[in-house]
């Protein structure tokens, strides 16, 4: 018999907005760089700077707008206006700024949640814009723990649920990415679910484990509360 004594939950796109505030600032900066380059070129700088720069910068949106600086000098051979760099510093500014609002059925089902089980937030991202944006929200209070990380790998997963629950066979991790929110949690030895959100960043797009035993997708939060209790 399973006993599910924790559950980890994601942020980003899984709690509130953050895929389609990333998508509007990229065609922001490719409206900037028009005369540089179609949409195409633009983007596909962008992207491969971005992906260059995770190892360095991480996530988030600080990242991301010295990337996009970076690839506002590539794209025109470092002689970029400085009213574009402006501009790139005012779109990084509103995203770090930008209000939090919790997704529909986000508030009930983490009260839920969090009567029953050992409730974890864990995330990815810059540590201070992480911690802004969960005090924004005012979900912080249904958490017993919040970790914020530089990657979700199986070795963290099973940190994470061995120093706050009963170890990663007795737990749940759901969220919006394949990559990073359900394989390695399922790699570590939990119940891994996939809570979908319209956009998904290429970079976080994987396979579905068609079939695992531990795996389930899920039409939205709402349904978690009651998928974690069939477990019992």
């Amino acid at each position: 018999m399973t006993s599910i004594t924790t559950v980890g939950v994601d942020a980003d796109d899984t709690l509130w907005h953050c895929e389609s505030l990333f998508r509007l600032s990229h065609q922001r900066f490719i409206d900037l760089l028009a005369e540089h380059g179609d949409t195409d070129k633009i983007e596909a700088q962008l992207t491969a700077v971005e992906k260059r720069n995770l190892r360095v910068y991480g996530y988030g949106a600080k990242g991301f707008t010295l990337s996009m600086i970076e690839t506002a000098l590539e794209l025109t051979d470092g002689r970029v206006d400085t009213r574009v760099i402006r501009e790139i510093l005012a779109v990084g500014r509103e995203m770090l700024t930008e209000p939090i609002e919790p997704l529909p059925g986000v508030e009930k089902a983490l009260a839920t949640l969090s009567e029953r089980y050992r409730l974890i937030l864990v995330t990815k991202g810059d540590l201070l814009h992480q911690e802004q944006k969960l005090a924004s929200s005012g979900l912080g209070d249904f958490f017993v723990a919040v970790e914020i990380v530089s990657e979700k790998d199986a070795g963290t997963y099973r940190r994470v649920f061995e120093r706050y629950g009963t170890g990663a066979e007795q737990a749940v991790m759901a969220g919006n990415s394949m990559r990073s929110d359900v394989l390695p949690a399922l790699e570590a030895g939990c119940w891994g679910a996939l809570i979908p959100y319209p956009l998904v960043w290429a970079h976080e797009a994987a396979e579905a484990p068609v079939g695992h035993a531990r795996y389930a997708e899920l039409g939205s939060i709402s349904e978690l509360p009651a998928w974690v209790d069939s477990l019992r």
